[in-house]
């Protein structure tokens, strides 16, 4: 098995604020990130996928084809979003960056088969980096 990584950027701004806890009590959790106006981050999403390559291409997947799937699963849906005002998903769930990975896996794993119905690889990694100092992986299921 091989393994193709690819790295996308998007920008978002989130407020982290649980609903059902006072503005005191969210301030104590989440700090500053608990600013009723928000704040922003310049994103990084590395999409891993693992398989064969194609013998006739050499590819597990085609890089255009790839990115078209995470552009348009994922990239189009929270890039220049404030994820609790403009993203559904997040109306009701606090938009950290471990939830981001949740709703992004759901998000690319409902448009595999539209993308790549007769390719025999599959997602087996997420990695958000939302500052240089924090970054939060997910194994794909």
């Amino acid at each position: 098995m091989t393994t193709l990584s690819r790295r996308y950027r998007f920008c978002a701004s989130h407020r982290l604020c649980a609903s059902g806890l006072s503005d005191a009590r969210n301030r104590e959790i989440f700090g500053k990130c608990a600013n009723p106006y928000g704040h922003g981050h310049n994103y990084y999403l590395e999409v891993s996928v693992e398989g064969e390559p194609d013998p006739d291409t050499g590819m597990i997947l085609p890089r255009d084809a790839m990115d078209r799937w995470v552009r348009q699963g994922v990239i189009d849906r929270l890039d220049h979003r404030h994820l609790n005002a403009e993203v559904d998903e997040f109306r009701m769930l606090v938009p950290t960056s471990e939830n981001v990975l949740v709703v992004a896996e759901a998000w690319l794993r409902a448009a595999w088969s539209e993308h790549f119905s007769k390719r025999p690889a599959r997602l087996t990694a997420l990695r958000l980096e939302e500052t240089p100092r924090n970054s939060f992986e997910v194994a794909a299921s």
